[in-house]
């Protein structure tokens, strides 16, 4: 399966600006969220084939979201790639332990993104 729907989650305008950008340029159709509130809507919504999850955000943060989605039935098949400024071994540990398939630190390397996104799919 290719993955062509894609949802965002980070708190940070830019951020969602320059990943929704990037995605869409590569051919990918781009959903955001702000928050997990957000997230959960999107995900309600219509499903995505793929999300990539900050982690520093408000409220519920992107550690503690991948781990409800990624436990959820309806939604465990999602892959989730963690994008974050957290750049401790700790953290990417921790993180592909609440469920994530991936991980990569901002800023993000473009090349580096599509890559992971082409071996998921």
């Amino acid at each position: 399966m290719s993955i062509k729907k894609v949802l965002v989650v980070d708190d940070s305008k830019t951020e969602l600006m320059f990943m929704t950008d990037l995605l869409v340029k590569n051919g990918f159709t781009v959903r955001t969220a702000e928050n997990a509130e957000d997230a959960y809507r999107r995900l309600a919504e219509e499903k995505p084939e793929l999300i990539i999850m900050d982690v520093v955000m408000p409220g519920q943060n992107g550690f503690q979201l991948t781990r409800t989605i990624a436990r959820d039935p309806l939604y465990s098949d999602v892959p989730i790639v963690m994008c974050t400024s957290k750049n401790q071994e700790t953290d990417r540990v921790w993180g592909m332990r609440q469920g994530a398939r991936d991980y990569i630190t901002k800023p993000v390397n473009a090349a580096e993104l599509m890559l992971k996104i082409k071996a998921l799919g």
